[in-house]
């Protein structure tokens, strides 16, 4: 009742009442709006640059992906320095591993095993892409038993040993072999597809 009188006395006197805004300042509040909403956009596509720009400094494609590689690995020798009590810093550790992965995956099936396949060598091409299907299997798994115990450090074990059999392949085999057939242009090329698609999950 306080309120209404004062909002009430308020609007005789010709100002505004108390939790009321002007036209002025809604417009105020309307602009700082679209500021903040425009600050939050450019920090978020300074965080994607950011993130792809550290894997992708060399401006080459199959380095740029043989670093990510590294990055996951590291990743697991974390999980590895934990111990079975340590549930929750395994899970934080997972999430990062699945993020690292997804973005990594998405670059390779959206952009270098199709240029796989131009360049017919779509066995190879075939054969990787059916392992990332595995490495999402070993994934789900993890995230859905106890983190806690032997059990899912094993799995995190079997996992890692596939992807690194997965990533020598790559850096030894295929993708030196593909570079060498594509020209510098079409090299670069590949690398600047294979950014746009990384940046979508950066």
């Amino acid at each position: 009742m306080a309120t209404k009188t004062r909002d009430n006395r308020a609007r005789q006197n010709g100002r505004p009442g108390t939790f009321r805004w002007s036209a002025g300042s809604a417009g105020t509040l309307a602009a700082a709006a679209v500021a903040g909403a425009a600050v939050g956009l450019a920090a978020n596509l300074g965080r994607k640059f950011v993130v792809q720009g550290l894997a992708g400094a060399s401006g080459d494609w199959a380095e740029t992906l043989t670093q990510e590689h590294q990055i996951v690995l590291a990743l697991f020798d974390k999980v590895e320095a934990t111990d079975s009590d340590q549930g929750t810093t395994r899970k934080h550790l997972l999430t990062k591993i699945k993020n690292a992965l997804g973005k990594h995956a998405i670059e390779e099936e959206n952009a270098v095993y199709p240029a796989l396949r131009d360049a017919n060598m779509a066995h190879d091409a075939d054969a990787l892409n059916g392992e990332h299907g595995y490495v999402k299997t070993y994934l789900y798994d993890l995230e859905n038993m106890p983190a806690n115990g032997a059990a899912w450090l094993a799995k995190a074990r079997e996992l890692r040993t596939m992807l690194e059999e997965h990533m020598k392949m790559e850096e030894t085999e295929v993708f030196p072999a593909l570079r060498s057939q594509l020209s510098d242009e079409q090299n670069a090329k590949l690398f600047h597809a294979m950014s746009r698609e990384g940046m979508k999950l950066a």
